[in-house]
């Protein structure tokens, strides 16, 4: 019993980092929100299955078909070509990650260097800076602060007990201190539906639609892949060697068929949520089943909903400073640790451009992977000894 009280405010801290994006997908394209989170918290479970409960991650909205979803559901009314569209996402997914295991990812992880591994961990965080700061902290730049501040003091100087939960102690008082400035909409709770169900939806297919949002699963493998990358950084463990990145893909791509049919979006895995594990060194998978078990609930009962919905932006966007700057400084001490060398100039033409294309570029995760690869690939190296 003491281990469940201790457990479920680190559950409710991976709930509330992914609370605000997973809504925003819906919220952007049309789709029930109630329903996203029901999906969310499906498709981790789901996910958690198909590894075993070896990859302590969150499955979460997926911001690559933003624009796809928004077009079938917002424009045209037509949830059931979007479902189909989700639905040959997963079939990418499931082919990638057949081809994974015939090839095996020990040769596939041969050729993707440390140099290019660490700047793409860095850019998962660097690119969801001006989310943080921008689009979140910089409504109530106070809020934002005095969030950010109580999360930074409770991380450095709390107990042993309260490292634990610093998010969440940041977020209990910058939620008081908005209150106090009257910037929490408590009518919003009051107006919630006390109980509500997903949307089960029916797929359309047409070749449009697939050619239109089957491609886009290349992207998010890619993320997923960097993701996995920020994962073992901070857990010391390789889950692409255990469970193997071909289960992990078999994961991602079943909760996005899962989601696609109760009319949620595609689903990611989250890099907000690592954040978390890096700031709270608790790797326990139990911990993120917790959560998405919360999100499910929370996509039934509107009211419980609400409560965190009327949380203010300002007040996650001080967290998500800290969140998404854990996660940068993670790719950096990669490259420390192996020993990458910046004085060789391809090596730092090689970083130069990941950060550059990854931050520069909306979801430009992807690109500027697959940019620094091709460089590393096929690039002579014309440095001298003594740059090496």
């Amino acid at each position: 019993m003491k281990n469940f009280f201790r457990a479920v405010p680190l559950s409710l801290q991976h709930l509330l980092a992914m609370f605000g994006a997973t809504v925003l997908v819906p919220a952007l394209t049309g789709l029930d929100p109630g329903s996203a989170l029901i999906a969310s918290g499906l498709g981790t479970l789901i996910f958690h299955l198909i590894t075993r409960g070896k990859v302590p991650t969150y499955l979460g909205s997926s911001f690559a078909f933003i624009a796809p979803l928004a077009l079938y559901v917002g424009e045209l009314k037509s949830p059931g070509q979007a479902v189909a569209g989700l639905i040959s996402v997963s079939i990418v997914y499931a082919i990638v990650s057949i081809i994974i295991s015939a090839v095996g990812f020990e040769k596939v992880r041969k050729v993707i260097p440390a140099v290019v591994v660490g700047p793409v961990v860095s850019i998962i965080g660097l690119s969801l800076a001006t989310t943080a700061v921008t689009n979140m902290a910089s409504t109530q730049w106070d809020v934002a602060i005095v969030s950010l501040l109580a999360a930074i003091i409770a991380t450095l100087a709390g107990t042993r007990m309260i490292r634990l939960f610093p998010l969440l102690i940041g977020l209990a008082i910058g939620y008081a201190y908005a209150a106090m400035r009257g910037f929490v909409d408590f009518d919003t709770i009051a107006s919630a539906p006390a109980f509500a169900l997903p949307h089960f939806v029916m797929p359309e297919f047409t070749w449009v639609v697939i050619l239109g949002m089957a491609p886009i699963a290349l992207v998010t493998i890619i993320e997923d892949l960097g993701h996995m990358f920020v994962l073992n950084e901070i857990t010391g463990k390789d889950v692409t060697k255990d469970p193997g990145f071909s289960r992990i893909l078999w994961g991602n791509g079943l909760a996005t068929l899962i989601s696609g049919f109760i009319g949620g979006p595609a689903q990611t895995t989250y890099a907000e949520n690592l954040g978390v594990l890096a700031i709270t060194r608790q790797f326990s998978s139990r911990i993120i089943q917790g959560a998405a078990v919360l999100a499910i609930l929370l996509g039934l009962f509107g009211k419980v909903g609400a409560v965190i919905q009327s949380i203010p932006v300002a007040v996650m966007g001080g967290i998500c400073i800290l969140l998404f700057g854990m996660i940068a400084g993670m790719g950096i001490r990669h490259i420390i640790e192996e020993n990458v060398s910046l004085a060789n100039m391809k090596n730092l033409v090689i970083v130069a451009i990941i950060f550059i294309i990854g931050v520069g570029y909306a979801h430009g995760i992807a690109y500027a992977t697959i940019a620094g690869l091709l460089i590393h690939w096929f690039v002579p190296n014309f440095t001298t000894k003594n740059e090496n």
